[in-house]
């Protein structure tokens, strides 16, 4: 059965991704493609490496343009998804990648966001630890679903074994490097190339970021009871990636062996989520173009930590892959349809 797909946000580079994966979908079939500024526009003239949908033109991003598909992906700004979703038939499998449907908290919401609380839907990181089993039970089936942020997921994915097999204390530390791809593809200041390039630039500095919330409702998932956050993204000169460096304090009589093994554990059979060998770290460039998440766990001794690094491709495993990952699962496919888990380079 082949299913048919709209994209809205179709020009952003997240929508942009969705659409490059989903080219090489066999059941999975793209005829519509929506933007909001540029509607009327030939995506090719947007997206000119997509060279398989050139024969699209960007449609308005409504309701009545996206029903009628049998999936619909959202990749639009936080806060326009809700009020579309609301009016799309509930037979339609919505995967939307924006933060509408992600928190479960209102007061989370209104407080890191604004505007109108929507309902929360399943979250898209199969991987993740849930409840004593993993989020993917709830995708199988799902027709709602929320594709994580990208900086979220990479950070709950690299210490949540910690916290599920009750090794460490919940005071997390989260240092990222981040590319500017992230913050999307509409102009602004602080991600001219003119700034970005030579330097590296933290923002969101003092717990202000709005993954804050969604890293911290994960972690509730894998365990923890109180978790707190301290996370700090720095955006440097690559395009596409992020490299996180998490941290927390190990508990008492905790040994090496011991982090080492829960980390093999929580992640033994998966296949986009990988434990790298010991004393390996990862690199955000063997990930460029993959629904891979490489993670590198140790201890330091001498501070009593755990430290776990991840690297993603924001754009794929941390937004389009983690979506067409979540969609496979919905649709009764093959998880890996679509994806890979090789990397481009150099």
């Amino acid at each position: 059965m082949t299913y048919t797909v709209a994209v809205a946000g179709a020009s952003g580079y997240a929508g942009g991704e969705v659409l490059r994966l989903l080219a090489g979908h066999p059941d999975l079939e793209v005829t519509t493609v929506t933007a909001s500024s540029n509607a009327g526009k030939p995506l090719a003239l947007l997206q000119p490496h997509l060279r398989s949908y050139a024969h699209l033109t960007l449609q308005e991003t409504t309701p009545e343009v996206l029903a009628g598909h049998d999936v619909v992906f959202l990749a639009l700004p936080h806060g326009a998804s809700g009020a579309i979703t609301a009016q799309l038939p509930d037979d339609v499998l919505v995967v939307d990648c924006g933060a509408d449907h992600r928190l479960t908290d209102e007061a989370a919401w209104a407080k890191f966001y604004g505007g109108e609380f929507n309902e929360p839907w399943a979250y898209g990181v199969p991987e993740l630890a849930a409840d004593g089993g993993k989020l993917r039970d709830r995708l199988v089936g799902a027709k709602k679903i929320a594709a994580p942020g990208c900086n979220a997921s990479s950070v709950s994915l690299a210490i949540a074994p910690g916290i599920t097999a009750g090794l460490i204390d919940e005071d997390i530390v989260a240092v990222l490097a981040v590319g500017p791809s992230g913050a999307g593809k509409s102009l602004k200041l602080p991600n001219l190339a003119s700034e970005v390039l030579g330097s590296a630039n933290p923002y969101g500095v003092g717990g202000g970021h709005r993954h804050i919330p969604e890293i911290i409702q994960n972690l509730k998932l894998a365990g923890a009871a109180d978790p707190k956050v301290s996370f700090t993204p720095v955006l440097v000169p690559m395009a596409r990636g992020i490299l996180a460096t998490v941290t927390a304090p190990l508990k008492p009589g905790v040994t090496k062996q011991q982090v080492r093994d829960a980390w093999e554990a929580a992640y033994a059979g998966e296949q986009f989520v990988q434990l790298l060998p010991e004393g390996t770290w990862p690199r955000t460039a063997d990930v460029l173009g993959a629904n891979t998440a490489l993670i590198g766990v140790t201890v330091d001794e001498a501070a009593g930590k755990v430290v776990a690094l991840i690297a993603v491709d924001n754009l794929v495993k941390g937004t389009a892959g983690a979506a067409i990952q979540s969609a496979n699962l919905a649709l009764g496919l093959p998880e890996g349809t679509a994806l890979t888990t090789n990397g481009v380079a150099p």
